[in-house]
Formats: structure tokens, sequence, C-alpha cells
């Protein structure tokens, strides 16, 4: 292993990798911690926020995303590692057993069958859901235990543990079975057991216990950029307590290389039973090798933690993303080595792969010319004069909100269905077919698991406002044939796009009795709302 991974953070070629591939792909801030084994290493690149200009530091706090399953994970391994208190919950336990009345999943034998590991390794059988969980903007917003209740609403995608389907609802419900089994809140049980045992005193469970502790001015504004505007828009951290378990945690490089020291280490209160439950790999994530990075196995998902090898090497960890921030930990046991890299960015993932990979090849003495520079070659030579904490001139004027260009293709609803007509090659014809009045259409959809949908006529098209969810969107629908099928035009409520969404009415003794949404693309069918009024 090189020895001179502390200096190589700080490096003039590392300072200038960061500084070209954060400008190439319009990262604000960067926050790394690096961790050796026992010494610890950090700085910070760019801006934690462009309207007021702040310095990104290793203290400067993200919305760490997907990263917290790993804490999730964990405490449910505490709990498992527990036998005196807790005898009751092992790895292999069946969900409904620990949670009799509110763990109740539809299709014959998931309810009897689901263990705890199986939806902390993604192999449950269900499908996403993403667009069924309502937040803090709607009438009755979800929590933990109504997330959890509403799993007996919602289709299954696939016979349990034959397919890797990432189901962020199922880390939400571990979550609630630690405040069952516990008696504390999530939030409590994450502080007490693990972020104050690792001295993680800057780590909170959502935005405003964060700010409760006096640690708002710390929390980095997450940004995405407009292509079409070519600037930067502002997205603020969500409270999101329907998510908890899947996301919602604020941390600083800093406190998280806490977290991947404590891993590697095997620190209190991570016992080596608790790590090998975490690591012990359970669901296949990528079989297909075009999707493999060079020199890169297939990756196994375990708990809250994904493993695959490098080089030939072990290489544990897990990468996050929502809007505005994109976060990744990884660390290799074999060198007791690891690192965090969190950014204020949704468009950073490349990023942090392009870091990690050049970490992992700085580790293991790699020569710089058997190295896949080829991806950011450009991104050196743009820039050279960057240091650790130096803060670029990138921000050029506050972005408005205009979401024209969203992040979404149109792809990801139609995967392995046929693609409707483009639009260009049916809006005269809509317009003209559309001969049912508008007022037809118009009511309240119910459907158990995802709720109700309000359709209204806005100008001369139907339209649902669904930005009570979590995942808040706007439909605008387009007709494509018999009064019934239509293409939905989803628009993200914070960065806006056009995905296209399969929609149909379906009629009977000529009134409307339901609408179809391709919301799940891992269902075949669509997912149907009886109108109700």
């Amino acid at each position: 292993m090189s020895a001179s991974i502390d200096d190589f953070i700080y490096s003039a070629r590392f300072c200038s990798l960061v500084d070209g591939i954060t400008t190439e792909h319009h990262v604000p801030g960067l926050s790394i911690a690096i961790v050796q084994g026992q010494s610890v290493f950090s700085t910070g690149y760019g801006k934690a926020c462009l309207e007021n200009p702040t310095p990104c530091t290793a203290d400067t706090l993200f919305d760490i995303a997907s990263c917290a399953k790993s804490f999730t994970a964990a405490a449910v391994g505490l709990l498992v590692n527990d036998n005196d208190a807790y005898p009751e919950v092992q790895w292999e336990t069946t969900m409904s057993s620990l949670l009799p009345d509110d763990f109740v999943m539809s299709g014959v034998g998931y309810t009897e069958a689901v263990t705890l590991e199986d939806i902390l390794s993604h192999r449950s059988g269900m499908a996403a859901h993403n667009d069924s969980y309502m937040s803090h903007r709607a009438a009755t917003p979800d929590n933990a235990r109504s997330i959890t209740r509403n799993l007996r609403n919602l289709s299954v995608a696939a016979p349990l543990r034959t397919r890797y389907l990432y189901c962020n609802m199922m880390y939400t419900v571990a979550s609630y079975l630690v405040e069952v089994k516990s008696q504390k809140s999530f939030a409590d049980f994450l502080h007490d057991r693990i972020f104050q045992p690792l001295g993680m005193q800057s780590t909170s469970l959502q935005p405003k216990l964060a700010m409760i502790k006096g640690h708002g001015d710390r929390i980095a504004t997450g940004y995405y950029w407009g292509k079409d505007e070519s600037t930067f828009h502002e997205v603020q951290s969500p409270n999101c307590e329907e998510g908890q378990g899947a996301g919602s945690i604020m941390a600083s490089a800093n406190d998280l290389i806490r977290w991947v020291k404590a891993l590697i280490n095997r620190e209190d209160p991570i016992t080596d039973r608790v790590y090998q439950g975490l690591v012990r790999g359970r669901s296949l994530k990528n079989p297909s090798a075009k999707r493999l990075k060079p020199f890169s196995s297939p990756a196994v998902y375990a708990a809250g933690l994904e493993v695959h090898y490098y080089r030939g090497h072990v290489i544990v960890g897990h990468d996050g993303s929502i809007s505005g921030f994109t976060s990744r930990f990884f660390f290799m046991p074999d060198f007791k080595f690891g690192a965090v890299l969190l950014t204020n960015s949704s468009d950073a993932g490349s990023v942090t792969s392009i870091l990690m990979r050049e970490l992992m090849d700085q580790v293991l003495g790699v020569p710089e010319i058997e190295r896949p520079q080829r991806t950011f070659k450009k991104a050196i030579s743009a820039k050279s004069d960057t240091k650790p904490g130096m803060v670029r001139s990138i921000y050029q004027r506050k972005g408005v909100q205009n979401r024209s260009n969203g992040g979404k293709g149109s792809e990801k609803r139609y995967q392995g269905k046929e693609q409707p007509l483009e639009k260009s090659e049916h809006r005269d014809r809509s317009n003209r077919d559309q001969d049912t009045p508008l007022a037809t259409y118009i009511g309240d959809y119910c459907n158990p698991g995802y709720h109700t949908l309000v359709v209204e006529a806005k100008g001369n098209q139907l339209f649902v406002d669904a930005t009570d969810r979590s995942n808040g969107f706007t439909l605008n629908f387009e007709h494509v044939s018999d009064q019934t099928k239509y293409i939905a035009h989803l628009s993200d409520m914070i960065e806006g796009g056009d995905d296209a969404v399969e929609a149909e009415f379906v009629f009977e003794h000529g009134r409307i009795v339901k609408l179809g949404l391709q919301l799940e693309p891992a269902l075949e069918d669509l997912i149907w709302f009886e109108k109700v009024l």
C-alpha cells in the first residue's frame, strides 16, 4: 500500500483533480475525509452555500441520503447482538412475528416468510413504490408506522429471494421495528447507541434536529444544475419522517469518518458479531457485466452495505443520492483504509465514483499510467491552483425556479414496456381527438396504497397535483387515443423534467370508473385508482 495516502489528498494532483471534475459536473462543494488505521485526515473544497458564499469544510453538514441505511442495519444488528434483551430478534426471524399487527404484505406467503434480513437486503420481492409515501405537505403525512402498515396495500413485484429490488420502504419498516423493540424513538436510539458512543456530535436524524442542536449554520445548501439556464437551482434539505431509516441523516465528513473507522476497527458499539452480520452478502446487485466498472466484480448487497471486489480486494460501502446532495463512503478492510465523500449537488455521482477509484488505486499503489485516467484527463488539466479549503468562483447567479430541465428520462417510467408516441408525433392529432369533455374525467381517484389523486382541468388538459408526496410531482395529460389512453407528463416538483407515464381511463356504462398510471416500473400492471367522487 502507498505510504503517502494522507499526503495524497492534499497534493496538487488530487486538488487539481477535485477542482476539475467538480467544475465539469457542476458540484458547488465537496467534503472528504479518510481514515488509515487510527489516523484521520479531512478537508473541504468549494462552497457549502452560493447565495451567501460559505466555504465547504469537513465540518459542513450534508444530507447523506441512502448512506444512512448502514446506520439502520447497524441499529438492527445491535438488537440481534443483545440476546438478553431481544432474544426474539435474529437476522432470520420473520417480520410478521416481530410486528404481528403491523407487518402484512400482499401476495400469498410473503407475510409468513419474509425475514428481517430479507427486508435489509432488498430481496423481499416488494417493489419500490416511491410515489406512495405522503410527506409533511399532505393532509395526513406518513410516518414509520403508517409506512409499515401500508405494505398490505402495495403489490409485490417478484417471488421472495429471487430478485434484487431496491426498496427504501423496507428500511423505514426496519426503523419502526427498532422503535417498537427498544421503546425509543429511532432518533434517540441512533443517538444513544451509535452517534454518542462514537463521538458523532454533529450527526442528527432530520434537518430539524440539527437546527435544534444549533447546527443550522453548518448545513450545506443543496443544488442541481439547470442545463437550459446554465445555472444552479437551490434545494433545501427536507424533514422526511416517512423516510427515516432509508435516509434523512445529516452528517459531516468528520463525523461520518468516525463511523467508517468504527466499522474497520470494530470499535464500540460495533462488535465483530455485529460487523459480520452487516457484511454478509445476501443478494446479487448487478450481475450484468455491461454495468461493471473496470477491474470491479459484481456487487452483493449485505445489510445496509454493499460489498464488491476491486483489483482483487474487498470493498465495502454505500452511496446515496437525493435532490441537492450526493454521498458515498467506502472502506478497504485489507488495508484498514476508508473514505467519505459528501457533496451538495444532485449531479455528483460520477464525481464521487471517480474520486473513490483514484483513492483506491493510490492505496493499492497502482502506477498512474495503469489507472483509468481517460475519465478525468480533461478535468486534471482544467485548473491547477486549487488548494484544500479554497473556494472556486463558479457561482454566477442565483438559480431561478425554472425546472424545465429535469433529471429523469422518460425511459425510466417505461422500462420493459413499449414506448408511447413521442409528443411531436401526436400533438396535433391528440388535440383534435379529445372529444370527450374534460369535466367527464375530473374527480377524486383512490388507491389504498397510493391514497388519493385529484384529477383537474388546467387549460385544455387534465392535470394532477401530487406535490403532497415525498417525491412530489405533477402530471399533465396528453391524449393518445380512444378518449382513454394518455401520456401523463410527470414533472418532479424540485428538478422538473418530463417523464412520460402511461395513463389509462376506464369507462363503464358511459362513466369513468378508474384511472391507471404506470407509477412503478417494476410492475407489469398499472397502479389503478378507483374514481370515488
